[in-house]
């Protein structure tokens, strides 16, 4: 164990008698009372603070014993937030002098330290508050192990900033639990009300829930909720966004009324967040709802965790480590024995293979009653082409046209593309070569009708533009954007409404009068009596991306937008503008994300690709993943794909590789902790250029 100035207690070795010689010494220095800077005075008993400082360099991802001063002994408790100076030194007249000052959290009280130097005290108890629990602290050193990431990065993501106000006010009395749920639309599950009643009964089911379309999803995780909260357990739901909290957060209190939820989203604000948050640490409430960093929440007693969409990407952690909602969640499952529900329109290939090995139990409907339930989804084939010439080149062929024409007299029809803005993307209009930028060779835009063309990376403008290989002044458009399309469709139904959603303006409801709604994947707003139709444009600009998860990416949005259309008995009806023979496109015409999932289970068998391996990335300069690949000591018998140049966003000019390392089953936990390794000993060295290591990457091009 170190001491605050970061000096490791030293060894030496010499003949058998001085060996036993220094051992006694250091036994009984550490059984002596430790030693404070001169002038402390330290706590009468546990006086010795052991302290994860918020440093976030995994070098010093350990934990540094502090003295703990008699003034402080009563609020330094294990759990709370303490300042500490952070790499003084001893001076001659046995004061502590200089280093920073630095956060930490007092992880536990001692009464002797491994350090036998004198001990820097801490500086201030920031609070009382105990907000580090001992299951929290072991969550994060789990998730921090299994991603090569630091502690402290960890904690960041799991404890939110401390406001005072809000830990100035108590938190509310916690209520009684209620009543065992009904199974209401569980029911057209032939597993849903037993899956319901185990949770009841204090078990621990673990299932994966392919939902069926329609807007009773919401309803139907409150009611899984009420029935861990009725064996008098607690249960914690993560969402992909907002909107997704906001309906199951409005299912809820309609079930079980105020007061035994809370939400724990960034929309709420920090201090209104925090406050929240205490309530749950207190134990005040024992349901929580929310996204991406509520699966941190210290729930008391967990006894479901439900994550809803876990192939959306939103639940892939941007900070460092980088974790996955997902894996959190079943690390969390393992190690405090709750039950799991990962549901979805879609299913994944990780919730394949849990299926597979047996660790949770397929939960879905019978066939007949997904038929019953979905809307008729149409492809555009060779025949639908060639009833119009002028549509082959098009983006909406005659079979859209006709199926839009008619859905919009008897309701809102939804129109799905898959990029934003205007013309994201630019070709020459006789040879089609694309339209780049002369300074840094990013792609070429257009912002409007009248607007000039400009840079998508650097933003330089290009009035002049003219094709480097044929000379021609004319461009036509690679892709499309959503508000392009907007105004095209505008056009074409004058008298319609056209409403669009998308990253500037997400649309949560529309009505069900008639109306052209425009929307970007995930932007998709509920209407009113489900959607009359709905048009999946583009599909080749999903299907054809440099990317493992393709093809299950373009299903999952696909689905998602489909199942807000009316059932087929209704008339709904979805047209997907994209190669039918596709094997994405054949599991949407026969709803069936199982079967996509555990063929693409299968073929990654094959070749051995996650999550039957695991798998990490190192990017970086070329020199830079050379020194890595040159340090790293990997697991026997695990590859080195690559490296191979990446393009840089924003038009950079540097050169950047990637190499890609892949190990077998049970050889993870060794793969981060080599890439761990690897990259303290490259941080010792001044000047490096910096590596970026993502354990399980979401995307492998």
């Amino acid at each position: 164990m170190l001491a605050a100035d970061g000096c490791a207690e030293g060894s030496m070795s010499g003949a058998d008698g001085a060996g036993e010689q220094l051992a006694f010494i250091r036994e009984t220095v550490r059984k002596a009372r430790p030693r404070a800077a001169r002038g402390v005075e330290l706590a009468a008993e546990l006086p010795v603070a052991r302290v994860l400082v918020d440093k976030g360099v995994l070098s010093l991802d350990q934990y540094f014993d502090y003295a703990v001063p008699a003034a402080m002994a009563e609020d330094a408790r294990p759990g709370v937030r303490v300042r500490v100076r952070f790499g003084g030194r001893v001076a001659a007249s046995g004061r502590r002098e200089g280093g920073a000052l630095h956060d930490g959290f007092v992880v536990e009280r001692r009464a002797t330290s491994d350090y036998a130097g004198p001990l820097a005290p801490l500086a201030r108890v920031l609070s009382p508050e105990q907000v580090l629990t001992p299951a929290l602290l072991q969550l994060c050193r789990a998730v921090a192990d299994r991603y090569a990431g630091s502690l402290a990065d960890v904690l960041q993501l799991a404890v939110p900033p401390r406001h005072a106000g809000a830990e100035s006010e108590p938190s509310p009395r916690p209520l009684p639990p209620p009543a065992a749920p009904e199974p209401g639309s569980w029911a057209r599950y032939p597993q849903g009300p037993s899956f319901l009643a185990s949770l009841v009964a204090g078990h621990a089911p673990r299932a994966v829930w392919t939902a069926l379309p329609g807007p009773e999803r919401s309803a139907e995780i409150a009611r899984a909720v009420a029935a861990a909260l009725a064996s008098g357990r607690g249960a914690l739901v993560i969402l992909p966004d907002g909107r997704e909290v906001a309906r199951v957060d409005e299912a809820l209190t309609e079930l079980l009324g105020a007061g035994l939820h809370t939400v724990l989203a960034a929309e709420a604000g920090p201090q209104e967040r925090y406050r929240s948050w205490l309530a749950v640490s207190r134990g005040s409430v024992r349901a929580v709802i929310g996204t991406r960093a509520a699966v941190f929440a210290p729930v008391h007693d967990l006894g479901l965790i439900v994550v809803w969409s876990d192939g959306d990407s939103s639940h892939s952690d941007p900070n460092a480590p980088h974790p996955h909602v997902r894996e959190v969640a079943l690390l969390r499952a393992a190690e405090e024995g709750t039950g799991v529900l990962l549901g979805g329109l879609a299913m994944t290939v990780e919730a394949a293979r849990l299926l597979k090995t047996g660790w949770a139990r397929p939960l879905a409907a019978e066939r007949e009653t997904v038929r019953a339930l979905a809307p008729r989804v149409r492809t555009v084939t060779d025949q639908d082409q060639a009833r119009d010439a002028a549509a082959q080149a098009a983006r909406l062929p005659t079979v859209a046209w006709e199926v839009a024409r008619e859905a919009v007299t008897r309701g809102p029809v939804l129109i799905q593309v898959p990029r934003r803005g205007y013309l994201p993307s630019m070709a020459c209009g006789r040879c089609r070569t694309p339209a780049r930028c002369r300074p840094c060779g990013g792609p070429l835009q257009s912002a409007g009708a009248q607007a000039p063309l400009s840079c998508a990376w650097c933003g330089t403008a290009e009035p002049d533009w003219h094709c480097a290989e044929c000379g021609s002044f004319r461009l036509r458009a690679q892709v499309v954007g959503a508000r392009r399309t907007a105004e095209e469709l505008g056009k074409a139904f004058p008298r319609v409404p056209v409403r669009t959603s998308g990253r500037e303006s997400v649309l949560a409801a529309v009505p069900g009068t008639p109306a052209l709604v425009i929307s970007t994947p995930g932007a998709e707003p509920v209407a009113e009596g489900g959607y009359a139709a709905a048009l999946l444009l583009d599909g080749w600009a999903l299907l054809t991306r440099p990317d493992l998860r393709a093809g299950e990416e373009a299903l999952r949005r696909w689905l998602t937008a489909a199942a807000l259309v009316r059932p087929a008995a209704e008339g709904g009806t979805v047209v997907v503008v994209a190669e039918p023979t596709a094997r994405p496109v054949q599991a949407l015409v026969r709803w069936d994300p199982a079967g996509h999932a555990a063929t693409e289970l299968e073929e990654r068998e094959q070749l051995h690709f996650p999550p039957v391996s695991r798998m990490a990335s190192v990017t970086g300069s070329p020199q830079a993943v050379a020194d890595l690949l040159g340090l790293v000591r990997l697991p026997e018998g695990a590859d080195v794909l690559g490296p191979v140049p990446v393009p840089v966003p924003g038009g950079r000019a540097e050169e950047v590789e990637r190499a890609l390392l892949r190990v077998a089953p049970g050889q993870g936990a060794a793969l981060a902790s080599a890439l761990k390794a690897a990259q303290i000993a490259r941080q010792a060295l001044r000047g490096a250029d910096p590596v970026r290591i993502r354990v399980d990457p979401p995307d492998i091009g």
